[in-house]
């Protein structure tokens, strides 16, 4: 929740405080390699050798190495590249087909040698998951904002995530300055049909009447919808912020006790 800043920090601070460990040492690396950077790939490749250097037989090492490998420009990186050779013969070796830890390489590795048509298959199904989980969140935050209403008291979200995120939203969005981007939200894919229409109709009356030669000020109506939106990753950011802020203060207290 931190960031992939955090979890190389944290990553570190475990190194620096328990001594060379091939899990801490696959944290970090994966940290760096989330990144998508050439200097933070070269990272990860430094982290991933070290690790398999203390243990050669790790398969969440191997596996997170290769798919570094799978991914690298073989230009750019030859390498790097031709290691991924070496490194899905030996977890063939200690994951032959049909164990339960080939299927866990498996579906990690499945995306290498995917097609076109696989993508857009995939792209099509990660589209819909979110466009389910837009109306999940627009149903809890309208469902919340009733209860709000109502006088029914929120509880403590404690570390849940999700509980804090909603939290954030219910205290951002209340107040009679807030009332257009409550109800933009409960109507969520409505307001984008009506947002759109309108502002193509705007723009194409002001330029069909002669009054502009060319309109964008239709564009203007999104201002709202992005008022809006903007509200709601402010409120996960700030449940973000107030749960690492509890997991922290808990970690804490066990530090002192």
């Amino acid at each position: 929740m931190g960031g992939f800043a955090a979890v190389r920090a944290a990553a570190g601070a475990g190194l620096d405080e328990l001594g060379p460990d091939p899990v801490l040492y696959r944290w970090l690396g994966r940290a760096h390699a989330a990144e998508d950077e050439d200097d933070h790939d070269a990272e990860a490749e430094a982290a991933y050798r070290e690790g398999l250097a203390l243990a050669p037989d790790d398969l969440g090492l191997l596996v997170s190495y290769l798919e570094l490998c799978l991914r690298s420009d073989s230009f750019t990186y030859p390498g790097r590249s031709d290691r991924a050779v070496g490194l899905r013969a030996r977890i063939e070796e200690l994951a032959p087909p049909g164990s339960e830890e080939r299927r866990r390489v498996d579906s990690v590795t499945g995306w290498a040698g995917r097609g076109y048509w696989d993508d857009l298959v995939i792209g099509a199904a990660v589209g819909q998951a979110r466009q389910a989980a837009v109306a999940e969140q627009s149903e809890q935050v309208s469902g919340a904002l009733r209860r709000a209403a109502r006088g029914e008291s929120v509880p403590d979200a404690g570390e849940d995530l999700r509980a804090a995120e909603l939290a954030a939203a219910v205290e951002l969005l209340q107040g009679p300055r807030n009332a257009l981007s409550r109800v933009l939200l409960a109507n969520r894919v409505a307001a984008y049909v009506v947002t759109t229409a309108l502002a193509f109709g705007l723009n194409n009356a002001l330029v069909w009447s002669g009054v502009l030669d060319f309109s964008l000020w239709g564009w203007a109506l999104w201002i709202p919808l992005f008022v809006a939106e903007a509200t709601l990753r402010r409120a996960k950011r700030l449940g973000r912020e107030r749960v690492i802020a509890r997991i922290q203060d808990r970690h804490a207290r066990l530090d002192a006790a």
